[in-house]
């Protein structure tokens, strides 16, 4: 089904308001949540964060106050959106384990809007992220073993590989080298803008959720992992952020943010599974449609221009879950080497000047090593397991926990058992 979203009048801002009751909604539970039930959730708060900042961003810039008021009323819609969505992850899901599905949003969103990009060059942008992504993947499925004993098919069930990739210690770029070329805001489709749109958000919260949660862990060598791969997301931030147009002003902005958010919920409302999920979904839909007519008048009356130029006139879909292995694997096996030239393209390793930027970088910031690198070698000697490449049987042995903070005494505080939780908290089997 397709329908045009400028048609779609939603439900109207002032209405929009909710009880903290309707707020904050029950967690979903991590041993039945299927695991793309568990990436769109993790995409829409991304999503809503980054409708939220910039409206933010907007309002300090514009100086119109009658605009400054309207971008107020749909920007605290956002925010208490933002807590409905983010709020659905369970207390019992520890940081390492809601990290595994950060990457798997990362690794199979990528592949997906390689596969359904219009513009070939943007194409080629996607797949420089993949390459890197499912290296994280790896390191990450590594921790969540060594720390909590956890398979990393407890969290992606199967649909996507854990592969040792391009290590991460070479992501590390000159910050310039990672800019590309921005699309031209007047011939590019809406699909391609609303992919940019839709990763960009992704990576953004992705380097957020690093940032903010890798310090709950008590080993040094871990809290230095999440340290390094969160600067490799800000590198991918910076990255897909600038094939945007910078010469989209700021209601064209507007316009496609909201835009981005109607075609986000649909294409989660339309492959969502889980009743209650699927629910929230529907209800959000509605409600940026009502933000999108918002975006939509600004637009008209303050630069007299029709919303469907920049648009279109249906939804695109830019967010479908679903197993993307061979084309991982094919990306993985042939485009290893490929590296940024400096000037917006790509070459390969064997062609890099001696003096490429990224190399006095990589220099300085793993001067003292690479902590993702000492994963690898705790692998080696403390568990002497690698749990992706380790037969099935022996995935189920019980790990040795790793020295220095990680006994169970020492581990975060919200990285709790089940049963644990359980009796912390006397309630129902969860719902919403």
């Amino acid at each position: 089904m397709t329908f045009n979203p400028l048609e779609e009048k939603g439900i109207p801002v002032e209405k929009q308001l909710r009880s903290w009751h309707d707020i904050v909604k029950r967690p979903f539970d991590k041993h039945d949540i299927d695991c793309y039930s568990r990436t769109r959730q993790i995409l829409m708060n991304g999503i809503e964060v980054e409708a939220w900042n910039f409206k933010h961003n907007f309002a300090r810039c514009c100086p119109d106050a009658d605009v400054r008021k309207t971008i107020a009323l749909s920007r605290r819609i956002e925010d208490m959106q933002q807590t409905t969505v983010n709020w659905l992850t369970p207390a019992c899901q520890s940081v390492l384990e809601t990290t595994l599905g950060y990457e798997q949003v990362a690794v199979d969103l990528t592949a997906w809007l390689a596969q359904n990009e219009p513009d070939e060059y943007v194409k080629s942008v996607y797949d420089m992220g993949l390459l890197e992504d499912f290296d994280h993947l790896y390191r990450y499925s590594q921790w969540a073993y060594m720390v909590h004993g956890i398979d990393p098919d407890n969290i992606l069930q199967g649909m996507t590989d854990v592969v040792i990739g391009r290590p991460t210690q070479n992501h590390h770029n000159c910050s310039g080298v990672r800019l590309m070329h921005h699309y031209n805001k007047d011939t590019a489709s809406p699909q391609t803008k609303v992919n940019i749109y839709t990763l960009v958000s992704g990576e953004q919260q992705t380097h957020n959720f690093y940032a903010e949660h890798g310090m709950m862990y008590a080993n040094d060598d871990l809290r230095r992992t999440f340290g390094e791969i969160c600067d490799v997301e800000e590198e991918h931030v910076t990255m897909y952020e600038s094939l945007i147009d910078p010469n989209e002003t700021p209601l064209e902005k507007l316009l496609l943010h909201e835009f981005t958010e109607v075609c986000t919920y649909y294409n989660c409302y339309k492959d969502e599974e889980n009743d209650k999920l699927k629910q929230i979904w529907e209800e959000f839909l509605a409600f940026e449609l009502g933000h999108l007519q918002i975006a939509s008048d600004l637009l008209k009356n303050h630069e007299g221009r029709d919303p469907e130029e920049i648009i279109g006139n249906k939804i695109v879909l830019p967010c479908h879950f679903e197993e993307q292995k061979e084309y991982v694997t094919n990306i993985l096996e042939n485009e290893i080497d490929k590296r940024h030239d400096g000037m917006g393209g790509f070459t390969t390793i064997d062609d890099l000047p001696s003096d490429w930027p990224s190399y006095r970088v990589q220099e300085i910031v793993n001067g003292d090593g690479a902590a993702t690198e000492q994963t690898i070698r705790l692998i080696d000697t403390s568990i002497g397991m690698d749990i992706v490449t380790a037969e099935p049987k022996l995935r189920k042995k019980e790990p040795k926990l790793l020295e220095r903070g990680l006994e169970p005494e020492a581990q975060a505080p919200n990285t709790v058992s089940v049963e644990d939780y359980e009796r912390m908290v006397d309630v129902p089997p969860m719902e919403f």
